[in-house]
């Protein structure tokens, strides 16, 4: 995940026109820089990634799900089939 850059000199510079000490001006700069460094924003990137991830990770869910949904017709076919031979042995 890429950052913009954050220039401290240039931060620095710009506090001091605005009348900071530049004493003050450096210590904003470098709290600035930290928290800038130590955010995690995902970018477009990374949403799109992430998107992309997740349609395939629903993709083979749902290869998965149809496979099982087969296989339960078959198991209640069996058991309709074994419940008919029943009804017909006891009836006829």
């Amino acid at each position: 995940m890429a950052l913009a850059a954050f220039d401290t000199l240039e931060s620095v510079d710009e506090l001091e026109k605005a009348g900071v000490p530049e004493k003050q001006a450096r210590a904003i700069s470098i709290v600035v820089r930290k928290a800038h460094g130590s955010s995690d924003v995902a970018t477009k990137a990374d949403l799109e990634k992430l998107g992309t991830e997740l349609r395939h990770e629903m993709k083979a869910l749902e290869l998965c799900l149809t496979g099982e949904m087969k296989l339960l017709k078959w198991i209640l076919g069996f058991i309709a089939a074994g419940v008919a031979s029943l009804v017909l042995k006891a009836f006829f």
